[in-house]
């Protein structure tokens, strides 16, 4: 894909998208943020991608948000709508992420402030480095949370705990959201990328059919009761028994061999 801030490669399974202004800390300038929707689109339509990565360049941020330049000059294009002319070049992209039948990961390997922050709690999952800061500091810069940031950090956090960051603007450390659920892994910070890397992989080669129905009813563990949690699960079973994916993974287990899924 030949983009201007954003990287897309494609590996093992596993499609990379990389934002790509380290020399301003990956943060959203001009159509950047209608590219990241380029990027997932093109991810989410590719068969041969099982899991998405998203991540920054350089050591020092993951992604800043919005470029302070830019806003202050008011030439933002941050509310410029996609060729959808229905939302904002973020919410299509963490609708996309969110509506995605397959796992996204952010890797994040440096500071995530802002709009960069909520992008990386719209992934499924977060592997932070050490280095890794997280801050809601919208509040700091006169601006109101984006990017999913009011829906997914209170159910990460919690209620209270949501309120404290936002209202705070406060900087945590990559210890401290692991401690309070923001991130589900810590690791050294040189050892990021391959942590990443070795989480996509494995879900990559999982079945694939199975995985998207999991991503959705997770997505409802707030709002299911336990007969809907279970008939969800029954209907799945159903789909999954007449898959050849099935056959491949018992028959796998059998021969004791690694599975080979074609999700079919």
């Amino acid at each position: 894909m030949d983009l201007e801030h954003v990287l897309y490669e494609k590996s093992e399974g596993v499609a990379w998208i990389t934002l790509n202004r380290p020399e301003r800390y990956n943060s959203f300038v001009g159509l950047m943020r209608q590219e990241i929707v380029e990027a997932l689109s093109e991810a989410a339509g590719d068969d041969e991608v099982r899991c998405v990565v998203i991540t920054g360049a350089g050591d020092k941020a993951f992604c800043t948000g919005g470029d302070v330049g830019e806003f202050a000059s008011g030439e933002t294009k941050a509310l410029e709508k996609t060729v959808s002319a229905k939302r904002h070049a973020m919410c299509e992209a963490v609708l996309l992420i969110n509506r995605m039948e397959k796992p996204v990961i952010a890797a994040v390997n440096g500071v995530a402030a802002g709009g960069g922050c909520n992008l990386a709690l719209a992934c499924d999952i977060r592997v932070a480095s050490e280095k890794a800061r997280f801050g809601q500091v919208f509040v700091r810069r006169g601006v109101h949370p984006d990017w999913g940031g009011i829906f997914f950090l209170p159910r990460l956090v919690g209620y209270a705990k949501a309120c404290e960051l936002i209202f705070g603007g406060e900087v945590i450390q990559a210890d401290e959201a692991l401690k309070i659920g923001m991130v589900n892994k810590v690791v050294p910070h040189g050892e990021l990328a391959e942590a990443a890397r070795e989480m996509a992989v494995k879900f990559a080669k999982n079945a694939p059919i199975p995985i998207a129905f999991a991503k959705r009813g997770l997505q409802n563990h707030g709002k299911w009761d336990l007969p809907t949690a279970l008939d969800y699960e029954s209907y799945v079973l159903e789909v999954c028994m007449k898959t050849q994916d099935i056959i491949e993974g018992f028959g796998a287990f059998l021969e004791k061999r690694e599975p080979r899924f074609q999700g079919k």
